[in-house]
């Protein structure tokens, strides 16, 4: 037993604790399936908690794929709509 708490906790050193990460930048889903947590005696279900994780993963993979579509639109929308006002102006200027 005491083999494999020292194992679990030297593997828990070797990924970054949770209070070091950074919170101005956004979570990958990468960053979720990584996670570690605490090893206790009476704690939780690791194979629930992984099972978890990877929803919430999925879960924002699919969140983030929305979010860059529409700024992409947001991009292509701004960019017809410059395209239009130059257009008009130009068109006023010489009447």
């Amino acid at each position: 037993m005491r083999n494999l708490i020292r194992r679990l906790a030297s593997r828990r050193d070797e990924r970054q604790p949770i209070a070091q990460t950074n919170r101005s930048q956004p979570l990958r889903p990468w960053q979720i399936r990584e996670r570690c947590f605490n090893v206790r005696r009476r704690g939780l279900d690791p194979a629930e908690i992984r099972t978890f994780l990877y929803q919430v993963a999925d879960e924002l993979t699919v969140a983030q794929s929305a979010l860059r579509a529409v700024q992409e639109e947001n991009v292509r929308i701004k960019n017809a709509l410059r395209t239009w006002q130059s257009t008009q102006s130009a068109n006023h200027r010489y009447r």
